[in-house]
């Protein structure tokens, strides 16, 4: 007997591609936010990646992701990191976002991505909740060395940016999309 559409379980595939969206949201509420003169600053002594830098190899991994597991989407130009702007940043990673979504979705609903590439010299995985944890980790990961690097240099992210990427239920309204299930 089937359950009553309030007791179903949610559509899992449905809430990771959903999940992507919002962390691409996320990072471009930093991008909106972050104080253009800490764009390309470095601390004082340290040989570590800018901010530009960081956003440069989001998306550049991106473009591998795509590259690797997923060549019928042709993935767009990657950023130089040291050259690239805030608003090239910013709409190239809404590019590669929008691609590596498609990308996610065919995986999850065993599409035309069959392998989860990496890297090119890691084994490829099954598509599933490990790539889409995956790709989720390391978006979140660089998110935090931004706030981080941005507040160590001096120009701290305004609350609109530092705490709305905690605020889901508006990050999913942005995207379009109902609350989260």
């Amino acid at each position: 007997m089937p359950r009553p559409a309030s007791a179903r379980a949610p559509d899992l595939r449905q809430g990771m591609q959903e999940t992507h969206a919002v962390s691409n949201r996320m990072n471009q509420l930093l991008l909106e936010h972050l104080d253009p003169r800490a764009w390309r600053a470095q601390l004082p002594g340290s040989k570590g990646r800018t901010i530009a830098a960081i956003f440069a190899h989001v998306h550049n991994i991106r473009c591998k992701w795509l590259r690797l597991s997923a060549a019928h989407l042709k993935p767009p130009p990657r950023l130089d990191r040291v050259r690239c702007t805030q608003q090239q940043a910013k709409q190239a990673l809404a590019e590669s976002a929008a691609l590596c979504l498609q990308m996610l979705a065919e995986a999850l609903a065993q599409g035309r991505v069959k392998k989860f590439h990496r890297d090119g010299w890691a084994r490829p995985w099954t598509p599933g909740a490990a790539m889409f944890a995956y790709m989720i980790i390391h978006e979140a990961h660089h998110r935090g060395q931004v706030c981080m690097l941005a507040h160590q240099l001096g120009f701290p992210l305004p609350d609109k940016a530092a705490y709305g990427i905690w605020g889901w239920e508006k990050l999913w309204k942005q995207c379009g999309l109902g609350p989260p299930q």
